[in-house]
């Protein structure tokens, strides 16, 4: 165990852990995210987790969240099983070459590009409102794009470590007019697979604080179908308008990184 493991036990973490769990849970469910923007920043900021064991253990506790997460959007209709698949086998085959590619690539000018990706997004969150009726039907373009668009999510989530859903969700609202909520549930279903095998080469790599994995993941799921119930309530422009909002926390997180990234070549 390392050492990290061992100071971080005792009421003040397993009360920590449970408390960021229950965080995540809500965002996942609400937004269609793993919740590993909440969770690793959280477990180094308040448990000095260092950012590799952070990312490992965010990655295993994401599986049962996104696991409740699709039941959730399922029984609402909410989930493309197909696309979803798709996507999950791109990000699979994406997440490999990532991570073979990070010594070679700029992660400081890779952190600047995602942010100014995720302005574009955000701004058209604004300009473009989904419809709740609209229908994802998978044919020959549009599958060869869903796969295109996880292989690009998984190269990215290996080289700087972003979710799945911060990409997929808007992707799939604003280039393939699905609605919000399909957007969502299909983003959590190609999570599942992704966060399996990230988990399998964590694990192998000592990676993952299993008993904080266990802590957080649970209590995720206590608030997940919570926040997939509330995404249904909402009207889409409000939800567009949360998840901009969550989008500007993630780009001024990455934006830091990139900073302190900077200052150090």
């Amino acid at each position: 165990m390392s050492d990290a493991q061992t100071l971080n036990r005792g009421p003040r973490a397993y009360t920590a852990f449970i408390g960021i769990g229950l965080l995540a849970g809500l965002l996942s469910g609400l937004f269609g995210v793993g919740g590993g923007t909440v969770i690793v920043p959280l477990l180094v900021l308040f448990l000095h987790f260092n950012q590799r064991l952070g990312a490992g253990t965010s990655l295993a506790a994401i599986v049962p969240t996104a696991t409740v997460g699709v039941i959730s959007y399922a029984i609402h209709g909410s989930v493309a099983w197909v696309p979803g698949l798709i996507l999950a086998a791109g990000s699979v085959v994406g997440a490999q070459i990532g991570t073979r590619l990070l010594p070679r690539v700029s992660q400081t000018v890779l952190r600047w590009l995602f942010v100014g990706f995720l302005v574009v997004v955000i701004v058209s969150l604004f300009l473009v409102i989904p419809s709740r009726d609209a229908e994802f039907e998978v044919q020959l373009l549009n599958g060869l794009a869903l796969v295109a668009t996880g292989v690009v999510t998984g190269i990215l989530a290996g080289l700087i470590g972003v979710g799945g859903g911060v990409i997929v969700v808007p992707v799939l609202m604003l280039a393939f007019g699905t609605s919000d909520l399909i957007a969502k549930g299909t983003s959590l279903l190609m999570m599942i697979p992704t966060a399996i095998s990230g988990t399998i080469g964590n694990l192998r790599n000592h990676n993952v604080d299993l008993v904080a994995a266990a802590i957080v993941g649970v209590s995720a799921c206590t608030t997940t179908a919570l926040g997939a119930w509330l995404a249904t309530l909402i009207d889409p422009f409000v939800g567009n308008m949360l998840f901009a909002a969550y989008l500007v926390v993630i780009a001024v997180q990455m934006a830091m990184k990139a900073i302190r990234g900077r200052k150090k070549d």
